[in-house]
């Protein structure tokens, strides 16, 4: 049986460094993302992730990023919205 893609996200906050690097989210799109604890040990709340810190990713052969503007947590899943999302230089090296 085939697995599904990892889906992962680096979170740069200002001032600290990289919070994440290829940390695995569930969903995503350039409007946010949606971490599902519902089958894992982790919970919602164990995530450090804040208004203002910068999420990047891959899509394709470029990167994306993006601005969280908002999270919010419930018992089981965790959601991230953004704002800006902007396609990246083809020049840009993440790391």
């Amino acid at each position: 049986m085939l697995q599904p893609p990892l889906v992962t996200v680096s979170v740069y906050r200002r001032d600290y460094g990289y919070r994440y690097t290829d940390l695995p989210v569930d969903h995503l799109d350039s409007t946010g993302l949606l971490i599902d604890c519902s089958t894992s040990y982790a919970r919602p709340t164990h995530y450090d992730l804040r208004q203002g810190d910068i999420v990047r990713w891959r899509a394709g052969e470029r990167y994306i990023e993006a601005l969280i503007s908002a999270v919010s947590r419930d018992a089981t899943t965790l959601r991230a919205e953004f704002s800006g999302a902007h396609l990246l230089p083809p020049e840009f090296v993440p790391y």
